[in-house]
């Protein structure tokens, strides 16, 4: 018996198999979830395919955070597939290349940054709100925005508006029984990382800071985190920030 059975989950996120979402997708499916994509454009392919990559392949619906009708028909495609959500994970996000240089960006690629690495949480969690259950989770990944990281710029201000977010809905969405929660990861060789312009920083000194250590190609910890966040094991935790780092979030520099 898993963590989950039973439970339904919309993840977002999922294009490579080296990405956390999928390997929440991965997880969560070993644990008894039933498991909804989402995707949109010219990365619905990838998508698909990769699907067929999990244990049970899993349903791929329409969803461009970024757009209004997608969201508003989010509750429909849903529930082509499942009845009802018990969880969704954000796994979102996204900067232009002029917002990693944080003196020289423009409102235009800042505006960006921000709504779909911040506002989306928000945009997510009301889309879905209708197929929530009494007693649902929401859960969202950041990188620690409790500091000025080096190249990580304007993303970097927008995850600190993501946790922000993430507290105003645990506050908004407590009192229907939906708790929001996020992952703090270490930095790992995801999509994402590789977008971020000087990424080998983070790269070169983080296994050595972590006093766990920590592996860069290995998103399951973190995966392992949100699931159980997913799950009904944190049935009192809202607004909470649970750091997978290997334990540098605690170090002094």
């Amino acid at each position: 018996m898993g963590i989950l059975d039973g439970k339904r989950l919309l993840i977002t996120g999922v294009l490579t198999d080296a990405s956390i979402a999928f390997r929440v997708a991965q997880v969560a499916q070993q644990e008894g979830a039933t498991v909804v994509l989402t995707s949109f454009g010219r990365q619905m392919r990838i998508t698909q395919a990769i699907a067929r990559r999990l244990p049970q392949p899993a349903p791929v619906v329409q969803l461009d955070v970024s757009d209004q009708e997608d969201l508003d028909a989010l509750a429909e495609r849903v529930r082509e597939h499942v009845d009802g959500l018990d969880g969704v994970l954000h796994s979102i996000g996204f900067a232009p290349q002029g917002a990693f240089d944080f003196m020289a960006a423009s409102w235009e690629d800042v505006s960006a940054a921000l709504q779909i690495s911040s506002y989306s949480l928000k945009s997510l969690a009301v889309a879905a709100r209708p197929l929530m259950a009494e007693r649902a989770s929401v859960v969202g990944l950041t990188f620690d925005a409790s500091f000025a990281w080096p190249v990580y710029d304007w993303m970097g201000v927008a995850k600190a508006a993501f946790e922000s977010v993430a507290r105003y809905l645990a506050r908004d969405l407590g009192p229907e029984g939906t708790r929001v929660n996020l992952v703090s990861a270490g930095p790992l060789r995801t999509m994402a990382a590789k977008s971020i312009p000087g990424f080998e920083a983070f790269e070169n000194s983080w296994p050595e800071r972590a006093p766990l250590g920590w592996d860069l190609a290995d998103t399951e910890p973190a995966a392992r985190a949100c699931v159980a966040l997913l799950s009904d094991w944190f049935p009192a935790t809202t607004g909470e920030i649970v750091h997978v780092d290997g334990g540098v979030h605690a170090m002094g520099s």
